[in-house]
């Protein structure tokens, strides 16, 4: 991101599952024939403050319902605001770009049902860069973010994401991507909800892929759907995502 210029992205995702892997690993229904879906929209924002320095936040907000045999439970509502800093410490020749980002996590709720509601904060790394191969265009991204909540069994989490992708044609409007991401959470609270945002001693892996259309230098659209291939203490879970990229000002 250059100086002053602003970028913005709101996304809106799916996600479901009706079946859960236990603190052992072992994949089984939920009980009493109960699922699980939240929908979300989440706004993304990134400004540039300087040629090394960007602000980010992001505003999610979700609804969540569990519903079974015997009962349904709704929520509603924003989330954790993410407020954050990013510094771009090197780059190679202008092609291979390292950063760090510092994120603050700000609760906007008192339902429990929609996440801890305890401050956090978090530290990423990320590597990116671009490239030829096969004679097409490639670009990649590697991130790494630690992230502790503080409070009562505030649980510190490793969230990671790799992404490869390719464009297909020479105006650079069709590409597509494949991802590989997880979370890894750990804290002395160990109890399971079929409500993913209520767990804190967790851990999954999953793939995805994604299509993506540019429409001119300030839109795009993206279109995702993955599906999660391991993990413990969680549900098994598929989602969706569409997702709309702005540069709104030079």
């Amino acid at each position: 991101m250059r100086p002053k210029r602003l970028l913005l992205s709101p996304s809106f995702s799916y996600f479901y599952a009706d079946r859960a892997w236990d603190s052992l690993r072992r994949k089984k229904l939920f009980d009493n024939g109960g699922r699980f879906q939240s929908v979300g929209i989440s706004l993304y924002a990134e400004y540039g403050l300087s040629r090394r320095f960007t602000m980010v936040a992001l505003l999610p907000y979700v609804k969540n319902t569990y519903e079974d045999n015997n009962a349904k439970t709704v929520s509603r509502g924003f989330t954790d605001l993410e407020v954050g800093l990013r510094y771009y410490l090197a780059n190679i020749n202008y092609i291979y770009y390292f950063t760090v980002q510092g994120t603050y996590v700000q609760p906007l709720y008192s339902d429990l049902s929609l996440g801890y509601k305890q401050q956090g904060a978090e530290i990423k790394f990320a590597f990116a860069g671009s490239g030829k191969v096969l004679g097409k265009n490639y670009y990649f991204t590697a991130e790494n973010g630690v992230r502790q909540y503080f409070g009562p069994d505030g649980p510190i989490q490793d969230r990671y994401n790799a992404t490869f992708g390719l464009t297909l044609d020479r105006k650079f409007r069709h590409q597509v991507s494949a991802s590989f991401s997880g979370f890894y959470s750990s804290s002395n609270f160990t109890r399971f909800s079929p409500i993913q945002a209520v767990n804190k001693n967790f851990a999954f892996n999953q793939v995805s892929l994604t299509y993506g259309y540019t429409f001119s230098k300030r839109f795009s659209v993206f279109l995702s759907g993955g599906h999660f291939i391991n993990g413990r203490n969680t549900g098994d879970g598929a989602t969706s995502n569409v997702s709309l990229l702005f540069k709104p000002f030079r």
